[in-house]
């Protein structure tokens, strides 16, 4: 998989996604234009590298006021080498650490294969537009206790655990640090993050994961596949500080080979919208200890296997009985090749009022705007 804008298209899909394209027409005649409220913010000026901050106010949903490092300065990543401990400037673990508010780009392609996890600090963008940038085969990113942080145009995959190790997690602070769960992103106690145009495969553990109080998060346009355990929102069943958790799941496309997890959510309140699923292989939309799933507009192309058409897990020690309860919608959702949605609990508009952070566009539209999902390919001067 390379930094493409446009991600495989299984086989598989093609009955289903046709059926959709047919019915489509184009939202406008500008070209660049897809009715993806956050691509067209920004994607149609050419001059985007020089207006690169312009992305930052461009966020919707829960994490809409993510402004990373709007208001600081430019840093530039000039190597692929790693120092845990002791990183120098020119490391993106350099940039990251720093404590003023900091827009991170890269000077080329990169492949920067992490020695530790890297330990992010408040108020930071990773931006790789423009360039090739890979965070693999090592350590991958983890976003804990801090507030404001955007993560844009990064290819992650194949992440590994680490740790038992020091670890720079301020300009003059280091800590040690134990085991890490191995994700692609893990966002611990934080608030105010979005992920944007990532792609992100074959991680030891999740892809995204957000646990442990973390809030105030969006989700979107990014590339999923070849995956077991996707994204788990919410730390364990009996952990309620997680009751407040929001998460805008928005304009992902949810590839071939992901397995469960699309995402994992225990308590707090999920918008997922306008998302493409495809064949997943256990259940796409799971959860447990009474979480609010308000789907709206999403595309949901079951595989043909019969096992496999149900769209929904739920986990309760009291069964039926316990989660009939629990406010789970399916609201203008596409249903192809055989999939099904398990509602359950109350449908009325205002129990749905937390877990509601933008308004869904037609599932129809998303043949325009699921093709640019994932890494872009942005070339300077021109729209990207």
């Amino acid at each position: 998989m390379t930094s493409s804008a446009r991600p495989f298209m299984p086989m598989s899909d093609a009955t289903g996604w046709r059926s959709i394209k047919n019915s489509t027409t184009q939202p406008g005649t500008d070209s660049c234009r897809t009715g993806n409220p956050i691509d067209d913010c920004w994607r149609c000026d050419p001059d985007w590298e020089t207006n690169r901050k312009v992305l930052a106010d461009c966020a919707i949903g829960f994490g809409r006021n993510a402004v990373g490092g709007r208001d600081g300065d430019f840093y530039v990543v000039t190597t692929e080498a790693d120092d845990p401990k002791n990183p120098s400037p020119g490391m993106l673990r350099h940039a990251v650490i720093q404590d003023e508010p900091l827009w991170i780009i890269f000077d080329r392609d990169m492949d920067i294969n992490l020695d530790e996890e890297l330990l992010m600090n408040s108020y930071k963008t990773v931006d790789g537009r423009g360039h090739n940038v890979q965070i693999s085969n090592g350590p991958c990113i983890t976003i804990q206790n801090v507030t404001n942080i955007i993560i844009h145009g990064i290819y992650i995959h194949d992440c590994v655990q680490a740790g038992n190790a020091v670890i720079a997690d301020g300009p003059n602070h280091y800590e040690l640090r134990g085991i890490s769960d191995g994700d692609g992103i893990s966002i611990f106690a934080a608030r105010d993050i979005w992920i944007d145009h990532c792609t992100l495969s074959s991680c030891h553990d999740g892809l995204i994961d957000a646990v442990f109080e973390s809030t105030a998060i969006t989700i979107s346009n990014n590339y999923m596949f070849k995956h077991n355990e996707v994204m788990l929102l919410g730390h364990n069943d009996n952990f309620t500080a997680d009751e407040n958790m929001q998460v805008t799941i928005a304009f992902n496309y949810f590839g071939e080979g992901l397995i469960q997890r699309m995402p994992r959510c225990r308590h707090g309140y999920f918008h997922i919208v306008n998302n493409l699923y495809t064949g997943w292989e256990m259940y796409a939309i799971g959860g447990s200890a009474n979480p609010t799933i308000n789907s709206q507009g999403n595309v949901f192309i079951a595989s043909n296997d019969d096992e496999t058409k149900e769209v929904t897990k739920r986990e309760s020690p009291l069964g039926y009985e316990d989660w009939k309860n629990w406010n789970w919608r399916s609201e203008e959702d596409l249903m192809l090749n055989g999939a099904r949605f398990t509602a359950s609990g109350q449908e009325a508009p205002d129990s749905y009022t937390k877990a509601s952070s933008m308004v869904a566009r037609p599932a129809s539209i998303l043949t325009n705007i699921v093709p640019f999902s994932g890494v872009l390919n942005c070339k300077i001067g021109q729209q990207c």
